[in-house]
């Protein structure tokens, strides 16, 4: 999802800021506050302020997923009724809206993330519904007393919005001299501080997330769900793939699929597997490799290239991408076919 003009000046402002606070002294420190306020007024929305139905249309429309969209309708539709409840007067549940996101890179925590944020602003939980991302970087300082003046400045940033830890588990290094500690006690602190204007989603690998909410007594207490995001399969992969080719006005050319599908990997994927990051790696690889392939094409010849071939990716287009990346065919003759590509 491309990033918003103004998101991307306030995130400059922001760090500009931070430098300033670290080289620049009481003077930085100054000049820092006055570009955070700047960079934290309201911007106009850009999205229409988008309903609660065209929200969840977005979410039921992403490939795959199936157990995460369940997840997210039953969160809403809890917190509809809470709202209701609430409207005549009787008691709502006490139960958090902070969230645990588990799963592996690529698998559409961010982008799940940043739909619920707007959902519960379409129904009036949050004032602004915005994302804030982080990670360790954006809320652990390098010397004493840094990390609570950090984690307090992007909790402001995220106040009527959502707060999002991408990587959380590397705040619990459990090293001895670590600062991560600090800012877990920040985060505790400011959650009960800001309950009404603040929600927290923490994400990460599932082991290791399950040692981080472990690591401090009060942590896993204060998160009200913890959503699984699984590996996408061969299948939801290609999907995905398709929609890149047909959101760039590209096609596959005869047996590309196929290649394709040899190329992603198998089902039994490790820990560090990309899912939709590596199938948007191999389709921007293959993008080169066709572009490679047209520009050997000399002379007129070259002019007269006609539409299809500009937006047509070849199976070799994806061997040669699969090669560019380190990934080969599973099957043992395009295995043979990719190694003699190679030799030549």
């Amino acid at each position: 999802m491309p990033r918003n003009p103004l998101e991307e000046a306030s995130r400059a402002l922001r760090q500009l800021g931070d430098r300033l606070r670290e080289t620049a002294g009481p003077e930085g420190e100054w000049i820092a506050e006055q570009l955070e306020r700047i960079s934290t007024r309201e911007e106009p929305r850009t999205d229409g302020d988008r309903s609660l139905g065209e929200l969840q249309s977005e979410l039921d429309g992403l490939v795959g997923l199936e157990t995460v969209k369940e997840q997210m309708h039953a969160l809403v539709a809890f917190l509809q009724v809470q709202s209701r409840r609430k409207e005549h007067g009787l008691r709502e549940a006490a139960t958090g809206q902070h969230l645990v996101f588990l799963g592996n890179p690529g698998t559409g925590k961010t982008t799940v993330a940043r739909l619920l944020a707007e959902m519960y602003r379409a129904m009036g939980l949050l004032k602004r519904g915005h994302l804030v991302e982080v990670d360790r970087a954006g809320l652990v300082g390098e010397y004493v007393g840094t990390t609570a003046v950090k984690t307090d400045r992007a909790i402001r940033r995220a106040l009527d919005g959502v707060l999002f830890i991408d990587e959380a588990y590397a705040l619990a290094r459990g090293e001895s001299r670590d600062f991560g500690p600090e800012a877990v006690e920040t985060l505790l602190k400011r959650m009960e501080d800001h309950r009404h204007r603040l929600v927290v989603i923490v994400a990460g690998y599932p082991r290791l997330m399950n040692r981080f909410l472990d690591s401090n007594p009060g942590l896993r207490s204060r998160f009200s769900r913890e959503i699984d995001f699984p590996d996408y399969s061969t299948d939801e992969l290609l999907a995905i793939t398709a929609k890149f080719l047909a959101e760039n006005e590209y096609r596959l050319g005869e047996g590309a699929a196929e290649t394709l599908r040899r190329v992603l990997p198998k089902p039994e994927r490790s820990e560090g597997f990309g899912n939709a990051r590596f199938a948007r790696t191999l389709f921007e690889q293959a993008l080169n490799a066709q572009a490679l392939r047209l520009a050997r094409v000399e002379g007129a010849a070259l002019a007269d290239l006609d539409r299809d071939e500009l937006m047509t990716l070849r199976s070799e287009d994806f061997i040669a991408a699969a090669r560019a990346i380190g990934e080969v065919p599973r099957d043992p003759e395009a295995r043979r076919s990719f190694w003699r590509r190679l030799a030549g």
